[in-house]
C-alpha cells in the first residue's frame, strides 16, 4: 500500500480475496481511529453495498454494526463526509452514529446494532412473493416519510451560488465518476474504467464500446432519442457542478438507497422509516438531484436486476440484434406491484409539489426533465460496471441493466414507458 492509498480501501479489496485477513486489519483500524479493542468482528456479504463495505463487531460486550463507503480518488478530494446532524436538524428520522471519522480514506461509522431490518430487506420479499397487507404497510411507511422530506425540502429550499453547490459531496455519486479524479478530464474516472475500449456481451451480440456507445436502442418496440454515448456526453455537459445553482439548494441524504435506511415495525402495527449512512448530505444538496438516487435505486433497480442479476437471469429473458444504426432488444422484465407502488408515491407526494415549489420560486430550469434523465441514467452505469463477466452481470442482466439505463436517460420517440409516464406525472404545468 503506498503512502495516499486509502485504508478502507485497502480492506475493502482485500475482502473480496481474504475476508479474515480484511477483518482483522478492520479490528486495527478500529483501534487507530477509536480506541476500541473489537472482537468477533464479521464483514457481510451484501448484495447492496456497491460501493461500501459493513458488518459487525463486539467491543466491551456491547454489540455495533459498522459501514463505511469508499469512492476513487477519495484520498484527494474535498469536502465533508457524514453530516449526519444536519438531516437530524432539519427533522428527517436519522440514526446517529456512536462513533464518526471523516478523515479521507478513512470515513466510517460505527453504530449501536439494531435488529429492525432495512427497507431493502423488506422490499426484495415483496418483489419475490407479494402480500398485500405488506405492501399495505410498506407503501404507508414510505408515504410518511415523503410527507416529511417534502416538509424539509420546502422550508430548506433556498437560492445557492456555483461555489456552494461545487462543495456538495452528492457530485461524487454523479459528475464526479465522469471525470479523472486528478486531471480533472473527461472522460475518466469510472466511466472510462468500466467502459471505453470495452467489450460489451449481450444474449445474441458481442459490441465494442466504439459501436456499441453509438447505437440507437430500440426496446420492445420503442425506439429512444439517444445513444449510451450521447448520454454519458450530455451527462457530463448539464450535470457539471457549476450549471447546477440554477435548481437551488436544499437540505438532503442524496444517497437514501433502501438499503440505507431501517425499517422499523411492531408486529401488526405500523412501520416508520429512518436513515442512516449519510455519506453524502448536504445542506446546499441542488433540488433536482436530492431523490434522484431515491428513486432510482429504490424502484427502477429492481426488481432484481442490479443487486441480483444472477436470480433476475433466471426470471426474466433478454435478447439483442444489432442493425447498421440501432440495437433492438426484447425483454419481459418489468416493475413489480409494490415497485410501481413506491413509484406513484414518489410522483405524488414528493416529485410533483416540490416541482411545483421549484417553479413558485422560479428555481426550475426549463430543462428539468433533461437533468433529471441523465442523474438517473447515470444512477446505474456508475454504481457498478454493468458489462457482463466483470463483476456479477451476466449477459442477460446486462442488457436489462442498460436499456434501463437508456429508458432513464433518453424520451423514445414515440410511444411511452413507465419513466416517461412518471416524468409527465410531476410535471407541475400539467
Amino acid at each position: 500500500m503506498n503512502e495516499t492509498t486509502s485504508r478502507t480501501a485497502e480492506i475493502r479489496n482485500i475482502a473480496r480475496k481474504d475476508q479474515h485477513r480484511a477483518e482483522r486489519m478492520l479490528a486495527d483500524l478500529l483501534l487507530d481511529l477509536f480506541a476500541m479493542r473489537a472482537s468477533d468482528v464479521q464483514i457481510n456479504h451484501d448484495q447492496y453495498s456497491l460501493n461500501s463495505l459493513n458488518g459487525f463487531f463486539t467491543c466491551d460486550d456491547e454489540a455495533f454494526f459498522f459501514k463505511f463507503h469508499q469512492e476513487e480518488g477519495e484520498e484527494e478530494m474535498t469536502g465533508e463526509y457524514y453530516r449526519a446532524d444536519i438531516l437530524a436538524n432539519a427533522g428527517l428520522p436519522v440514526d446517529q452514529p456512536v462513533y464518526m471519522s471523516v478523515l479521507p480514506g478513512e470515513q466510517i461509522l460505527i453504530y449501536r446494532r439494531r435488529s429492525d431490518p432495512r427497507f431493502s430487506d423488506v422490499l426484495r420479499k415483496l418483489d419475490l412473493m407479494d402480500d398485500p397487507a405488506e405492501r399495505a404497510r410498506a407503501i404507508e411507511a414510505e408515504t410518511d416519510l415523503c410527507a416529511k422530506l417534502l416538509d424539509v425540502y420546502r422550508e430548506t429550499l433556498h437560492p445557492i451560488s456555483v461555489e456552494e453547490v461545487a462543495a456538495e459531496p452528492i457530485h461524487r455519486l454523479f459528475y464526479e465518476r465522469l471525470i479523472d479524479p486528478a486531471t480533472r478530464l473527461f472522460p475518466g474516472g469510472r466511466f472510462a474504467d468500466f467502459y471505453a475500449g470495452k467489450t460489451f456481451g449481450f444474449p445474441g451480440v458481442e459490441l465494442e464500446w466504439e459501436e456499441f456507445s453509438q447505437l440507437k436502442f430500440v426496446i420492445d418496440g420503442r425506439r429512444y432519442a439517444s445513444s449510451v454515448g450521447e448520454l454519458f456526453d450530455a451527462a457530463h455537459a448539464r450535470l457539471s457542478p457549476k450549471r447546477l445553482a440554477d435548481n437551488g439548494g436544499v437540505v438532503a441524504h442524496g444517497d437514501a438507497h433502501n438499503a440505507n435506511v431501517w425499517y422499523t415495525a411492531e408486529q401488526g402495527g405500523k412501520a416508520e422509516l429512518s436513515f442512516f449512512d449519510p455519506a453524502f448530505a448536504g445542506s446546499n444538496v441542488p433540488a433536482l438531484l436530492a431523490e434522484v438516487k431515491a428513486t432510482f435505486h429504490n424502484i427502477f433497480a429492481h426488481p432484481l436486476w442490479l443487486y441480483d442479476p444472477a436470480i433476475a437471469s433466471q426470471m426474466f429473458k433478454a435478447s439483442a440484434r444489432r442493425d447498421a444504426r440501432e440495437l433492438h432488444v426484447e425483454t419481459d422484465w418489468e416493475l413489480t406491484p409494490v415497485r410501481k407502488a413506491l413509484l406513484d408515491v414518489k410522483a405524488t407526494h414528493l416529485w410533483r409539489p416540490l416541482l411545483g415549489e421549484l417553479k413558485r420560486r422560479a428555481l426550475l430550469p426549463d430543462d428539468w426533465r433533461t437533468v433529471i434523465r441523465l442523474a438517473l441514467f447515470l444512477c446505474p452505469t456508475l454504481v457498478m460496471n454493468l458489462r457482463a463477466g466483470v463483476r456479477t452481470h451476466t449477459p442477460v442482466s446486462s442488457l436489462i441493466a442498460f436499456s434501463v439505463a437508456v429508458m432513464a436517460g433518453s424520451p423514445p420517440q414515440s410511444g411511452s414507458d413507465d419513466i416517461t409516464r412518471f416524468l409527465d406525472r410531476i410535471d407541475p404545468e400539467r
